[in-house]
């Protein structure tokens, strides 16, 4: 099978296996490690998304994404609908959870937020909600927590993740398709299964983005500092966060933590300003601007 480029596959999780079967059998069709962001239990379906290669750089952006359910919650007694509808509307907000006690994870305290509940239908002791909320947001907890606030107990009887950041259900393969596609880069044909597979740049370009100059890239893929006079143009940020850095013909090299407010530097002037904290890009896919082991600088002494 011909090399695919690594990157990023959004798949529809079904219920059964967990989360890291479902990724390590997408890295084996796919002949590439893998990671995931978001774990779902076995008996949860929905979007799981599959970072592939040296895409697995980018779990500290994905972790961060809020997350959407759409949950059925099962009352253990009868309640009325305006008081339905009252208890779920008091969890918006923050709320404090405890992880589940079958969860793998340590059982400290944490706050989270519920962005939003969308009572979807009712019907007797059965509600079915849409609910967005922070990464990390344990549904099952929410449920019991709306049973005792209505004083009735209630536990989440079914559960689906229909968003995780900026990926849905319709940017979603199931597994069939993937195995499909699968057999076709095994018979030549790499064209279906590539075409599954986003670039680290469908994530990162949610990041402000900084451009280089060509001849400073291949000495920041060698783990230089990124100076002011090997970038052409930069947006927007402060000191301390985190922006992507590109190509002039827009590949993503290299994701990095800003040193200096973009407002404080102009792009061409010396001195550092970023200093990268994940790469993505080979060294040598670029020619070197810098030899001997030292960068090419300019008249001043700085790095290029």
């Amino acid at each position: 099978m011909q090399t695919l480029r690594p990157g990023i596959i959004v798949v529809d999780k079904p219920r059964g296996p967990s989360s890291h079967q479902v990724a390590a059998w997408v890295g084996r069709l796919c002949g590439m490690p893998v990671g995931h962001s978001g774990t779902l239990d076995p008996g949860v379906s929905g979007v799981l998304v599959v970072m592939l290669g040296n895409a697995v750089r980018l779990t500290p952006i994905l972790h961060r994404d809020d997350k959407e359910y759409v949950c059925l919650l099962r009352l253990h007694g009868d309640a009325t609908v305006p008081d339905i509808e009252q208890a779920v509307a008091s969890f918006i907000g923050k709320i404090y959870q405890r992880p589940p006690r079958r969860s793998a994870v340590k059982r400290s305290l944490r706050i989270r937020t519920i962005h939003r509940i969308d009572i979807l239908g009712i019907n007797g002791r059965l509600v079915l909600f849409r609910v967005k909320c922070d990464s990390g947001t344990y549904v099952r907890s929410l449920c019991h927590h709306i049973g005792l606030a209505l004083g009735t107990g209630g536990h989440m009887a079914e559960l689906r993740r229909t968003r995780a950041g900026i990926f849905s259900e319709k940017d979603a393969h199931k597994l069939h398709e993937i195995a499909d596609a699968s057999e076709c880069a095994k018979n030549g044909d790499v064209g279906p299964l590539s075409a599954m597979i986003l670039p680290p740049s469908t994530v990162s370009g949610r990041l402000q983005r900084v451009v280089l100059r060509d001849s400073a890239v291949d000495a920041i893929c060698h783990g230089a500092a990124v100076a002011g006079v090997g970038v052409v143009m930069r947006g927007t940020f402060r000191a301390g966060d985190e922006v992507a850095v590109y190509s002039r013909d827009d590949r993503l090299v290299c994701l990095a933590e800003a040193i200096l407010d973009s407002s404080s530097w102009q792009p061409g002037t010396p001195g550092l300003v970023l200093a990268p904290r994940t790469v993505f890009m080979a060294p040598g896919t670029y020619p070197k601007g810098w030899k001997g082991g030292h960068q090419t600088r300019d008249r001043q002494g700085h790095n290029l």
